[in-house]
């Protein structure tokens, strides 16, 4: 499927946000920047970071802030990857103490560059979060494909995440144009090799929704998860982030998302969330118990 880049399109009246009143939004974002820690909130331009912020949340991002790999609807810079700060996970332990956060999210830009892909790292931050809190706090890691390497996945695994994620993020025939440096059947492996190492891990995914997919296409990308072991499922909608970025390809109205979500749920989710502004680590404390 060819994407039209030329097309233009205005954001319909449900994607106009307002800013939360109050809250606690710049002393997250001063403990982060003190720290010297990423935010895939900040990185990505998500469009739901002043909520969280202002909630006391954000989701980590260790591994630097520059991507080996150029995904086209991606905000996250595709340079040169920096060297990896071994401090780092003790960093995102003391953040997440300081936020007093009982449900730790972390992701990573995707470091191709390094042997295990990063994994030793998850598991170190990992390891940090679970000593350094005491309250016994729920952790969620959301992971790169680590390029098939079982090994290292088993890493990330035996460090025992509450949720594993992996996002799909869009139908195997928008993969050359999205993600020409990722593989569908790959990244669909992974999360049934999650499931084979410990069955007992919960296995999330998403989807971004908007960049030409059509209904069938997304239906079978849903029905492939579930049958590959994953029990929560994010859709969201796509926002192209800058020029040089996909364009968006149609607008998904609520009620849509209310269909795709009675779609998701007959197929067998435990949980999903489905919405215009749902992002993969967004509200993730609400899917957690099932």
């Amino acid at each position: 499927m060819k994407l039209n880049n030329k097309r233009k399109t205005q954001k319909p009246p449900w994607l106009k946000k307002g800013l939360p009143e109050g809250g606690d939004y710049q002393r997250v974002r001063t403990l982060l920047s003190n720290a010297g820690l990423n935010t895939v909130c900040q990185e990505a331009n998500c469009p739901n970071m002043f909520e969280c912020f202002s909630k006391n949340t954000s989701t980590f991002m260790i591994l630097g802030s520059n991507c080996t790999r150029n995904c086209r609807f991606c905000n996250i810079t595709c340079e040169t990857p920096l060297p990896v700060d071994p401090e780092e996970p003790m960093k995102v332990a003391r953040a997440a103490l300081d936020l007093k956060l009982k449900y730790v999210v972390v992701t990573s830009v995707t470091r191709d560059d390094l042997e295990d892909g990063g994994a030793s790292h998850f598991a170190k931050t990992i390891k940090a979060i679970k000593l350094t809190l005491p309250f016994d706090p729920k952790i969620e890691v959301l992971i790169p494909d680590f390029k098939g390497n079982a090994k290292a996945l088993k890493t990330v695994v035996h460090a025992k995440p509450d949720v594993l994620n992996h996002n799909i993020e869009t139908v195997p025939s928008l993969y050359p144009a999205a993600r020409p440096e990722a593989d569908y059947r790959q990244s669909l492996d992974l999360l049934q090799n999650v499931k084979d190492i410990d069955p007992l891990m919960k296995v999330k995914s998403g989807i971004m929704v908007g960049l030409g997919e059509s209904s069938e296409e997304l239906e079978l990308t849903m029905a492939d998860l579930f049958h590959h072991g994953c029990d929560i499922l994010t859709l969201g909608q796509y926002l192209q982030p800058a020029r040089k970025h996909l364009k968006v390809q149609k607008y998904y109205s609520p009620d849509e998302f209310k269909k795709l979500y009675n779609k998701a749920k007959l197929i067998g989710f435990k949980k999903v969330a489905a919405g215009p502004f749902v992002r993969s680590s967004y509200n993730a404390k609400d899917l957690i118990n099932f």
